[in-house]
């Protein structure tokens, strides 16, 4: 199990579009189940990304593409094998519910918090 895993997740949206007022919740549960986290220790923010302001070089995205962006800070990053996993439930869970294809998804997982990010004004300690 992860130790409260605070998910930033972006999304780029056409003019049109809107995102469910319950996103923010439904990301949070598909993601505590990734992290096998109990109730209130996953922590999601969901930020809205115009695609007037999202370009990528040589023109695109592609119509019709709109990527999600998630960044997921953790005290203290799992094993290797264990982040690669969690990536791809993670994506997989990402895609679902925000109802965008998989490989529109992308996950990164940022460095330790330990010794450097505090909760409530308590550091999270490094081991």
């Amino acid at each position: 199990m992860i130790d409260v895993p605070i998910l930033d997740v972006e999304l780029v949206l056409e003019d049109w579009e809107t995102v469910p007022s319950d996103l923010a919740s439904r990301l949070a549960d598909a993601a505590g189940a990734v992290f096998g986290t109990p109730a209130g220790r996953t922590w999601v923010r969901v930020r809205r990304l115009a695609r007037a302001d999202y370009a990528e070089n040589g023109g695109g995205p592609p119509t019709g593409v709109r990527p999600v962006f998630a960044n997921v800070l953790v005290s203290r990053l799992p094993s290797p094998s264990r982040v690669r996993e969690d990536i791809e439930r993670l994506t997989r869970a990402i895609a679902a519910v925000c109802g965008r294809p998989i490989e529109n998804v992308h996950v990164m997982f940022l460095p330790d918090a330990a010794g450097r990010v505090a909760f409530g004004g308590t550091l999270v300690e490094p081991r």
